[in-house]
């Protein structure tokens, strides 16, 4: 396999669902371009016509968003409660929640919220936790299957029409199938895009993990006859996203920033949980490139950073693995960081890496030339 970069951005051709077309340029990079011809205020109309609509039924709440705390969720609830509308925030409860996470959490609820913090049974999620990390090389499994099922279970206890979610993230960080519309989160777009290896709770189901432990990673329809169905959206199909625009925002309504950036290149992203810096560094051993990567591409399309400086900022970062990180997750799952890095091993992606003369790892056709590898 021949890694290809994007001629405007940071993305390799590695990365899932995303693409190099004719132009050079990644998917990514010309769904960003195609947003120039986006009819922002039509869309907003339309979003203000769902508004409508949902008011008319006078209902307990009017709408559910899935939240962290972060910045993107507390934009979408500034956004809605600028609308009139009177929602019920949830949150999936990491098991390593950061002190900082939980007070942008609190400040998020204090915009004026009711608020569900939802806790999976702690010993099923440590355990399918750590069988994720050994099948696929990927620790965000059980994130990924509570916050795309809870939402819904939520919703459909108190008959809630609308789940409104953020960022349409196909759109935003690869190709979106041209079968899928941008606007709406539904059973295809999940299993299509929802970072679970294509696996549902069922596919979890053992002695170890029983069923009737695994309640919260299950869809709405497994345990329920009622005929209800609730509509999940993403509010970026109707404003205009942009990770800079979401914080500066959200700053404004009491939201704060790291002291530095904790994966990546944002202070202010990715800063609520100890346990998505590891899922991120993985896609090096897998892909060949790290979160750093994805920010810095956004900063690019946005023309806030020209692509030479972005490989600047790539070479002085180093892409070290997150050390203190990977310790709590070890301590976390009971295991030893040499255990950790065996585990991580056996999902090096051979396609890329190759071994040099000195016995030592490289990416053959890096975006660096001459990285000390």
């Amino acid at each position: 396999m021949r890694l290809l970069w994007c001629k405007n951005c940071l993305l390799p051709n590695t990365r899932p669902n995303l693409f190099i077309e004719k132009n050079g340029f990644c998917s990514a990079c010309n769904n960003f371009l195609k947003k120039k011809n986006v009819n922002w205020k039509k869309r907003e109309n339309e979003f203000n016509k769902i508004v409508k609509i949902i008011k008319r039924k006078k209902l307990r709440y009017d709408c559910v968003i899935p939240v962290s705390g972060g910045k993107d969720s507390t934009w979408q609830t500034i956004k809605c409660l600028e609308y009139g509308l009177n929602p019920l925030t949830v949150t999936w409860r990491s098991p390593q929640r950061t002190k900082i996470g939980q007070e942008n959490l609190d400040n998020l609820i204090s915009l004026g919220v009711d608020h569900i913090d939802w806790t999976v049974n702690p010993e099923i999620e440590r355990k399918l936790t750590y069988e994720s990390f050994k099948k696929f090389g990927a620790v965000a499994i059980p994130m990924h299957l509570a916050m795309f099922n809870i939402p819904i279970l939520v919703a459909s206890h108190f008959n809630i029409p609308y789940v409104i979610w953020g960022e349409n993230s196909a759109v935003e960080y690869g190709k979106i199938n041209s079968k899928y519309n941008q606007k709406n989160l539904d059973k295809n777009w999940y299993k299509n895009y929802g970072v679970t290896h294509n696996t549902t709770a069922e596919d979890w189901v053992s002695k170890t993990l029983p069923k009737n432990k695994m309640s919260s990673y299950f869809n709405y329809e497994t345990y329920s006859k009622k005929n209800f169905k609730t509509e999940s959206i993403f509010l970026g199909y109707f404003f205009k996203w942009d990770p800079l625009k979401t914080y500066k925002i959200s700053k404004k309504n009491g939201f704060k920033a790291g002291k530095s950036a904790r994966t990546g290149y944002y202070k202010f992203a990715d800063i609520d949980d100890y346990f998505i810096s590891i899922h991120h560094w993985l896609k090096w051993y897998k892909f060949g490139f790290t979160r750093l990567f994805d920010n810095l591409s956004l900063e690019i399309r946005n023309k806030r950073i020209s692509r030479s400086h972005a490989i600047k900022l790539i070479k002085s970062d180093g892409l070290k693995p997150p050390l203190e990180d990977i310790r709590k997750f070890c301590k976390y799952c009971n295991i030893s960081t040499n255990k950790f890095f065996h585990i991580a091993e056996k999902f090096r992606n051979k396609k890329i890496w190759k071994k040099n003369k000195n016995n030592k790892f490289f990416i053959n056709n890096f975006i660096i030339n001459n990285w000390n590898w």
